[in-house]
């Protein structure tokens, strides 16, 4: 029993170390892709519809709250 246990043990250690060699050899197909001008527009329009949502929804939220707490 103890021998098959090593054995085991053993044949784990060997495929552990078999599996972290195959992912460390592993190299991108493809290079890198710098982003364009058009892109980086996109990215910041993007970013300023966010930013001006969560401010109206700030603000929307403000005004229905002061009204709520003005009611007697």
């Amino acid at each position: 029993m103890v021998m098959m246990s090593q054995q085991l043990e053993r044949l784990v250690g060997s495929l552990k170390s078999k599996i972290k060699s195959l992912k460390g050899n592993k190299k991108p197909i493809y290079g890198k892709m710098d982003k364009t001008d058009s892109m980086r527009v996109e990215i910041r329009s993007k970013r300023a519809q966010k930013l001006i949502a969560k401010n109206l929804k700030m603000a929307d939220s403000m005004v229905n709250n002061n009204n709520k707490t003005f009611i007697f």
